[in-house]
């Protein structure tokens, strides 16, 4: 896992880059002055570290029931976080015009948003799968190391996300 978060680590700074240098370069159409900072959809994602977390405990201490109920909070989250994304985007495309075509900010703010939208929905996936065994009764105390692994890759999805919202939202204005 950590040499999966290394790598994708590497592909984020690429796109975070490319966004930076080539934000205000744009000769005409929309500009970040358009975009408004999903903050209730970040805090979303950002407490689904939380409750991932204490799936995580509740799983070690053999408590499957809790860490069912922790387990699928974080996936409402998470699922809250890429509902909002999805809002976003369709108010930049319909009210704002923006697409990935329109303009240099265009390209580089759907490439980066939409790397992070898309490790989101792999993230998701996941948790989704691991929610079905837990339904069925595969999940047991003694899975909570692969579990914890698995939590790992949406602890590196949250900080990503600070990096992009930061970046996009605060830094790229």
């Amino acid at each position: 896992m950590f040499g999966l978060i290394a790598a994708e680590s590497a592909v984020f700074v690429i796109f975070v880059v490319a966004y930076l240098f080539y934000v205000g370069k744009s000769a005409g159409g929309p500009t970040p002055a358009i975009l408004h900072a999903p903050i209730f959809f970040s805090v979303c994602l950002l407490s689904s570290s939380w409750t991932i977390h204490r799936a995580v405990i509740a799983l070690k201490r053999g408590e499957v029931g809790s860490f069912a109920l922790w387990w699928v909070a974080t996936i409402i989250l998470g699922g809250l976080f890429l509902a909002g994304t999805g809002l976003e985007w369709r108010h930049l495309i319909v009210d704002e015009g923006l697409t990935i075509r329109t303009n240099l900010f265009g390209t580089t703010y759907y490439s980066l948003v939409g790397l992070h939208a898309f490790h989101v929905t792999a993230g998701l996936v996941a948790l989704a799968t691991v929610s079905l065994f837990a339904l069925f009764g595969h999940v047991r105390p003694e899975h909570a190391a692969r579990v914890d692994v698995l939590s790992l890759y949406w602890h590196f999805v949250d900080v990503v996300w600070v990096v992009v919202f930061s970046v996009v939202y605060v830094v790229g204005r």
